[in-house]
């Protein structure tokens, strides 16, 4: 579909189903006792030997701050998103469908970081953040990423929580706050994935061989990044475990491997059909845990 076309379409529906955290939600209501907060199963420890040593307040606790980890990640990512968007914006026509929706998934964004953050704060959890390599490496894709790899790394973030979200949202297990939450982001990051799928792969045709060499790196070093980091190793210092034996526990355990595996299976599919997962970069994706023939 024409990119005007599928602007137009995505504003009508932003229009439709859009929802305000502030009105939709709840902030006041307490949470409640005995519910975790990522179904049981997705926890990054779940089945281990550490696991197995925690009491049930303490695995409730250690769901929290993983729930927190993934919030503050997306809250990053979104981050370099909204001025990803606004550096695009800034080079297109006002009056466009194209430019009017890029926009208005920057104010969608600016709602969804806003909400994370109150959960985060709700929670009384710390913003778990990336490492000070990361923090550079996105302020410099920040200011320069165009493309391929623009697009590539937004799906990578966004497809990841949104399958983890669709899976909270249904869990009645889960927390009310987390689901809610976990439930308006899914509807309104739809849209996003959309946009960000079909410009990709406009993106792709009009791309140089050269040029995806390039960004094939850079697009792995964000499936990297976003696999080792959505759940922070400083989450497993709020239940007495070491962060880096508690990080090393959870890339060798079989359950978080194929929570990853799982999570990134739709976007992993769609950049392999694309091409743009290869090259030098494949050992940064396999390190990731994303991919399922690892």
């Amino acid at each position: 579909m024409d990119r005007s076309q599928t602007a137009a379409r995505l504003l009508q529906s932003s229009a439709a189903h859009s929802y305000d955290p502030d009105v939709e939600i709840d902030w006041d209501a307490p949470l409640v006792p005995g519910r975790w907060f990522v179904p049981q199963h997705r926890s990054s420890l779940h089945g281990t030997p550490l696991w197995d040593g925690l009491s049930p307040e303490q695995r409730l606790t250690l769901t929290k701050h993983e729930v927190a980890s993934i919030a503050g990640l997306g809250v990053w990512f979104e981050t370099i998103l909204m001025q990803l968007l606004i550096r695009e914006y800034y080079k297109q026509d006002p009056t466009t469908a194209h430019a009017q929706y890029a926009l208005t998934e920057v104010a969608d964004e600016c709602r969804h970081s806003v909400m994370f953050g109150r959960m985060i704060a709700k929670l009384d959890c710390p913003v778990y953040r990336v490492g000070p390599f990361d923090q550079r490496l996105g302020t410099f894709i920040a200011a320069t990423a165009t493309g391929p790899r623009m697009y590539a790394a937004i799906l990578i973030a966004e497809e990841i929580l949104d399958a983890l979200q669709r899976e909270a949202a249904a869990d009645e297990s889960v927390q009310p706050l987390v689901r809610m939450v976990s439930r308006i982001h899914v509807i309104e990051e739809a849209r996003h994935v959309r946009y960000a799928r079909e410009e990709l792969a406009r993106q792709v045709r009009a791309a140089g061989r050269r040029r995806l060499g390039y960004d094939r790196l850079i697009i792995a070093r964000a499936a990297y990044l976003t696999g080792r980091r959505l759940i922070a190793p400083g989450v497993y210092a709020s239940v007495g475990i070491d962060p880096q034996t508690g990080a090393r526990a959870a890339r060798s355990n079989p359950g978080h491997r194929e929570t990853l595996r799982w999570a990134g299976a739709k976007v992993v599919a769609y950049l392999r059909e694309l091409d743009l997962i290869g090259g030098p970069g494949l050992v940064l994706w396999r390190r990731s845990g994303l991919l399922g023939d690892q």
